[in-house]
């Protein structure tokens, strides 16, 4: 999958996480292309990172997308101010 959360809510990706857990326990195996840090938190998945130096498995809470959400999320007043400024 490319991207499944392009099209999709926040609600509608832990919906998401649910139909493929179902499909997990059944043996499916997927490969998902995200920048989610919704679908990323998938408790079996194995993240791997993309980098000029190769690629290399990563843990949810050191990817890049689950920094950024949760400094976002906790700091929202700054980051708002940071990001307006003129």
């Amino acid at each position: 999958m490319d991207e499944p959360e392009a099209a999709l809510s926040p609600a509608k990706q832990m919906a998401a996480i649910s139909a493929i857990h179902q499909l997990v326990e059944q043996n499916s195996q997927f490969i998902i292309a995200t920048h989610s840090p919704i679908l990323l938190a998938y408790p079996r998945s194995r993240i791997y990172r993309f980098s000029a130096s190769g690629i290399d498995q990563v843990a949810y809470e050191d990817t890049e997308h689950y920094e950024v959400t949760k400094d976002f999320l906790n700091h929202h007043e700054q980051m708002m101010k940071i990001l307006m400024e003129e």
